[in-house]
């Protein structure tokens, strides 16, 4: 017989770890199990392991609201957030409850009895492992662990050099004195650039399309002065609520005074690179701040790197790999030994996993989000998404209480199963995207994949965390939209 939980966790990265701390908190009498395919905790921050790795959200708020941050740098690296995250499973006795090497390929609902059976292989054995649960939570982000993106480059074959996707670093990558270029524009290649000038020859970051660039210190000083007067706790808590204040702010101005900010970021990446860089050309993009995420560049290590000669940015478009490099539309070649593909995630519906509900297999583009963390006909199932526009922990913080909140319910009104369900007046919603106004690439490759969001509250993904918070916390659990009912039947 398999194994029954009240909760079966999928992910054992920042989300997951978060659900396991709100369901001992607030649902200490329900009992969960986290499912995680990986050899090891921390999800995206174990995965990576590329120079110069880090957060471009602070860790005031990519932090938990349970577990204050309290290193001095508020930008932190890689092994610095998977250390706060093993010190969260270790003060809270969470790692009882992990089961590495066991990666979720399949999870079937019965409504007779409220139950998930989830199919799970484990790698020690190579055994086929079944589970059950009464409610299933989704923490298993939102890319392909299996590979990153990398464009369908003419030539490629032709390279004679050596090409690596950040999301499969080489351990032992010897740059040391080489000439290299990354291909990218995002997060991920402004890191790379600044950390590997540190004894790469030279660095180039060849990009199609320009991104917004800001640069802040990697520590926070008024966190630094609340530390010094203030309880630990209540520090966390207020700079926690100045930065969550701030990226609201800044994001509104971003939607009404797009001009404005533009002009303001711009202004910032002149003052670091001086007048004669051309920053028309290789730091102002064609859409408006937020329309994509900014990228952050910490104590200007990219500018410093710039006016130090040791990278340069490229502005054009890849023709061809060759022998040696790339040729530019342009008719410029590239030389580099090392090429890095720095071209983004592969975008996923929960987990790469299939889902079927009482016999049907369930197609995701063909629901409807609720809430921006469930879906309309699937019982008992949520899922964790953070913020485009925000830091993701800060959502999925809001998401766990959420369920608690919900299992809570079941409990006290008897019932086992929950489930969002269109009601007459939902059916002729428009149909918007799951993330709406966010241009990313990563995002416009997959959207047709993803659940539809609808034109009025619940069928919407919020990307506001003041709303949220009063959502998630406060509004009503049985809203007419939410069914609670029991099982059909009830077996052991």
């Amino acid at each position: 017989m398999a194994q029954h939980f009240d909760v079966i966790v999928v992910g054992a990265g920042l989300s997951g770890i978060g659900a396991a701390y709100h369901l001992q908190t607030m649902c200490p009498e329900r009992t969960y199990v986290i499912l995680e395919g990986r050899q090891d905790l921390g999800g995206t921050w174990d995965l990576f392991r590329y120079p110069g790795v880090r957060s471009d959200s602070d860790m005031h708020t990519l932090g938990y609201r349970f577990k204050p941050w309290t290193a001095a740098k508020s930008i932190a690296d890689g092994p610095a957030i998977l250390e706060y995250l093993r010190e969260t499973v270790s003060e809270n006795n969470i790692g009882g409850h992990i089961r590495f090497g066991h990666f979720v390929s399949r999870a079937e609902w019965s409504s007779d009895n409220a139950r998930w059976t989830v199919h799970t292989q484990d790698s020690a054995t190579g055994q086929d492992v079944a589970m059950t649960c009464n409610f299933l939570f989704m923490c298993s982000g939102y890319y392909s662990y299996k590979n990153g993106y990398t464009p369908a480059f003419a030539g490629i074959e032709k390279y004679e050099g050596t090409i690596v996707h950040p999301q499969k670093w080489p351990e032992n990558l010897d740059y040391v004195g080489k000439k290299v270029i990354v291909i990218g524009s995002g997060a991920t290649a402004m890191t790379l650039v600044p950390a590997m000038t540190a004894t790469a020859g030279h660095v180039t970051m060849l990009q199609r399309s320009p991104t917004y660039v800001v640069s802040r210190p990697d520590n926070d000083p008024v966190a630094d002065k609340l530390r010094k007067f203030l309880p630990e706790k209540m520090a966390y808590r207020l700079t926690r609520l100045k930065n969550t204040t701030m990226q609201q702010i800044v994001y509104k101005k971003t939607r009404t005074e797009p001009e404005k900010v533009k002009a303001q970021l711009l202004g910032l990446v002149r003052a670091e690179l001086g007048p004669d860089y051309d920053v028309d050309t290789h730091f102002t993009p064609k859409y408006n701040p937020w329309d994509q995420r900014l990228c952050l560049v910490p104590n200007s290590d990219l500018f410093t790197s710039i006016r130090a000669g040791k990278a340069s940015v490229v502005t054009d478009q890849i023709t061809t790999f060759t022998r040696t490099g790339v040729e530019l539309a342009s008719g410029e070649h590239l030389d580099a030994d090392i090429i890095v593909t720095a071209t983004g995630l592969q975008m996923v519906t929960l987990g790469e996993m299939d889902f079927v509900v009482d016999g049907e297999t369930i197609d995701f583009s063909q629901t409807w989000t609720y809430k921006g963390c469930s879906y309309s006909g699937v019982p008992n199932m949520a899922s964790s998404f953070g913020y485009i526009n925000a830091s993701w922990t800060l959502r999925s913080d809001l998401t766990c209480e959420y369920v608690c909140r919900l299992l809570n319910h079941m409990t006290k009104t008897n019932t086992d199963q929950c489930t969002p369900q269109l009601r007459q007046q939902d059916l002729g919603m428009s149909a918007r995207s799951w993330i709406d106004g966010f241009s990313a690439g990563y995002m416009e490759r997959t959207m047709h994949l993803m659940p539809k969001q609808g034109d009025h509250a619940p069928w919407v993904n919020p990307q506001n965390y003041g709303a949220d918070k009063k959502m998630f916390r406060k509004a009503p659990l049985d809203d007419g939209v939410m069914q609670f009912t029991r099982a059909f039947a009830i077996t052991e």
